[in-house]
Order: C-alpha cells, then sequence, then structure tokens
C-alpha cells in the first residue's frame, strides 16, 4: 500500500514537472511584457561595467570612487526594498512597475549628464530606487500572471535577470567604446520602450486587499528560514558583486575587451539559471546542490586571488566559469527565499532582497579598497572566505530550510 502511495506521489511530481516545463513558453503576453522590461532593467547592473576605467578616467576618480556608483545604487536598492511591498499593495502591480521604470529613466539620463563623479554616484543611488521599485514588484506580477506555477514563473524571472546581466556588458560596450555617457542615455531609451510595453501589454492589476505595512518585511525576517536564506545571500553577494565589479579593473582591457568577457560571463549566468539549476537541485535537494554551488564558487575565488596579475586569460576563463555558479546560485536562492517561509511572496521577497542586496552594496566598494591598501589577490582571497561564510550558514541553518525545500523547480 506504501509503495502504491509512493508510486503515485512520485508520478503526480512527474506530471507537475512535465506541465511546467510545457508551460514555460506558453505564457500569456503579459508575462512576456514583464520578462522583457526586466531583462531591460537587469541590464542595468552591469551596463557600466566595461566602462567603469572610462569613467575612472574622464571625470579623473580612482577606482574605489567609481566602484561607488554600485554601491549607491545597491544600497538604495536594498533600503527601498523595505517599502516595495507597501507602495506596492497600495497602487497595484501595473501602477509600481511604471513608477519605477519612470524613476528609472530619468535617473539614467540624469547619469548621462553628469560632470562629476559624486553627481554620477548621485543619480545611480536615484536609479537604484526605481530599480528596486520595479524589481521587487516584477516577480510578484510574474508570479501572478503566469502559467504554469511560482516555479514557472521563477526560471523565467531568473532568465530575465541572467540575460540582462549578459546584454548589459554588452550595451557598455558597444556605447561605450564610442562615448562613456552613451550607455546611460541608451538604457534611458531602452526603459522608456519598456514602460510603453508594460502599459500596452500588461492588464490592470488589482490592490490587494490585504495592504502591507512598513514593518512587515523586517518581520518576515523573524522567520529562521528565511532569515538564513538572506543571511547566506548577502555573503554569496559580496562574492558576485566582488566579480562583477572588480575584474574589470584589473583585465587591462578596453571597453569592447571587458564587454565580451562579462557577455559570456552573463551567458552562462542565463543558461546555467534556466537549465541546470533545475536539475541540479532534482538531484540534490536545494540545500545541497546551493552548498556545492557555494563551495565550488569560493574555489573560483581563490582561483582569481592566484591568477591576479599574473595571468589574464586565466582570469578571463574563471571569471566566464563562475557564471554558471552564480546561475545555479541565483536561482536556488530565490526559489528558497520565495517557499521557505509563510509569509506573502512579495512580503518574503522584500525581506530577503533587503538583506541580499546589501553584499552588492558593500563588496564594489570594499572590493577596491583591499585592493588600494593590499593587492588584489587580497581582494579575492576576502570574496572566497565570504563566500565559505555564506555556505556555512546554509549547512547551519539546514534545518530550517529542508522543512520547507521545494519539491523541484
Amino acid at each position: 500500500m506504501q509503495a502504491n502511495t509512493a508510486d503515485t506521489t512520485a508520478s503526480e511530481k512527474e506530471l507537475t514537472l512535465t506541465k511546467e516545463k510545457q508551460s514555460m513558453l506558453h505564457q500569456p503576453k503579459a508575462v512576456w511584457a514583464v520578462a522583457g522590461a526586466s531583462v531591460f532593467a537587469f541590464m542595468g547592473i552591469g551596463l557600466v561595467d566595461p566602462i567603469l576605467p572610462a569613467i575612472a578616467e574622464n571625470l579623473q576618480a580612482t577606482a574605489s570612487e567609481v566602484s561607488l556608483l554600485f554601491t549607491s545604487y545597491f544600497l538604495v536598492t536594498a533600503i527601498a526594498m523595505l517599502v516595495t511591498g507597501f507602495v506596492s499593495s497600495r497602487l497595484g502591480g501595473k501602477r509600481t512597475l511604471l513608477l519605477g521604470l519612470g524613476i528609472i529613466v530619468i535617473f539614467a539620463g540624469l547619469s548621462g549628464l553628469s560632470d562629476t563623479v559624486d553627481a554620477l554616484v548621485g543619480f545611480r543611488a536615484g536609479w537604484g530606487l526605481g530599480n528596486a521599485l520595479f524589481v521587487a514588484t516584477a516577480l510578484a506580477v510574474m508570479v501572478g500572471v503566469a502559467s504554469g506555477g511560482a516555479a514557472t514563473a521563477i526560471i523565467l524571472y531568473e532568465a530575465a535577470l541572467g540575460l540582462g546581466l549578459s546584454l548589459g556588458p554588452l550595451m557598455g560596450a558597444m556605447l561605450g567604446g564610442w562615448q562613456w555617457r552613451a550607455p546611460f542615455f541608451g538604457t534611458a531609451a531602452a526603459m522608456a520602450v519598456a514602460f510603453i510595453l508594460i502599459m500596452i501589454l500588461l492588464p490592470k492589476t488589482p490592490t490587494p486587499a490585504l495592504k502591507t505595512r512598513l514593518r512587515d518585511p523586517l518581520i518576515a525576517l523573524g522567520h529562521k528560514g528565511l532569515r538564513t536564506t538572506a543571511g547566506s545571500a548577502l555573503f554569496y553577494n559580496y562574492g558576485f558583486f566582488t566579480i562583477l565589479a572588480f575584474v574589470p579593473f584589473i583585465l587591462g582591457f578596453d571597453a569592447y575587451g571587458i564587454g565580451a568577457v562579462f557577455f559570456g560571463w552573463g551567458v552562462a549566468v542565463a543558461v546555467f539559471s534556466v537549465f541546470v539549476a533545475p536539475i541540479v537541485q532534482r538531484r540534490f535537494g536545494a540545500v545541497g546542490a546551493l552548498t556545492g554551488s557555494l563551495i565550488a564558487l569560493a574555489i573560483i575565488l581563490l582561483g582569481l586571488a592566484l591568477a591576479a596579475g599574473h595571468s589574464v586569460s586565466t582570469v578571463v576563463v574563471l571569471t566566464v566559469v563562475s557564471g554558471a555558479l552564480l546561475g545555479i546560485n541565483n536561482t536556488l536562492f530565490t526559489e528558497m527565499a520565495m517557499s521557505v517561509s509563510d509569509s506573502p511572496r512579495p512580503v518574503a521577497s522584500a525581506g530577503y532582497n533587503f538583506v541580499r542586496w546589501m553584499g552588492g552594496a558593500l563588496a564594489p566598494f570594499l572590493s577596491t579598497k583591499i585592493a588600494e591598501y593590499t593587492n588584489s589577490s587580497i581582494t579575492f582571497y576576502t570574496a572566497a572566505a565570504m563566500v565559505i561564510v555564506s555556505a556555512v550558514v546554509i549547512v547551519a541553518g539546514r534545518k530550517y530550510l529542508i522543512a520547507h525545500e521545494p519539491a523541484g523547480i
């Protein structure tokens, strides 16, 4: 009897996974509109990568000063995550998305007009506010309108993240090789197009009956499973953004060369987040797969520490390979954060993103400062240590995660 029950359960899971795979590409236009806009939004993260050296040269700034373009962006993004649910539960998903896109258009355009690094850093902070409103709301909207369930929406969302991360450096290189201001104006134009697509293709989304309070994301972090996931993601993101923000300074390439490297890196993020993450999760479980992938990423960072200043070709290869591990981790972390607690997904997402984006805010500035006072190798050794801490947090809190572990992406 028990064997028959187990067989039935296994068959039901296989049928569910099959249906989700079949529905992956058969989505309403609204899903593709939000996913497309998300690609443009995520392009803004890596857009400045190829032009960091050019910005430093043209605005007479140090590497650590230019790294504040990332720090201000992610710091404001992290803090603003605490208010995204408050805003979206009152305006509705569609209006919040449009508000976020509108803010990005304005501040991306102002960034292109900047004449000092301080002004540019400030405008990137405003850009981060728009990014928070859009990114936090986009996943919740996609979950609501996608066919195939939350798992399908998360994979599509992570695919948009990976595609945006790969196209951002490419666009930054193509436009930045001509003029360092051009990528900012290009982003403003792209986000304006996304604004129009959302306005036309996304139906009006009703405001939730239950309004989110400002303190709800912090209360959600009281759940040990979500707190464990967010804490681990904070240290993981330190490693992630050390690679994204610091590697351009040690390659010695022009904008086109840096863009090519990070285009390959972003493609690896996209491919492994969509196609490989579901496989390793089903094979090893979310906790096992995430722990193994984090340890592998720490090894990559150790390799970068050894190669920095000695072999540019090794740095290039390891950077691209790291994208594969980052893609797996991104999907697993997002899936875990969305399912590990009983909080509504938008609230859980806001609390989780508030903590994890702090890692993105700290890494760019600290990584370049460490290199200025020591050397590039110490920067990567520090990042490797942070990723090991991330894995330790997951292992230490695994009992809070396994109880809610998703059956499969």
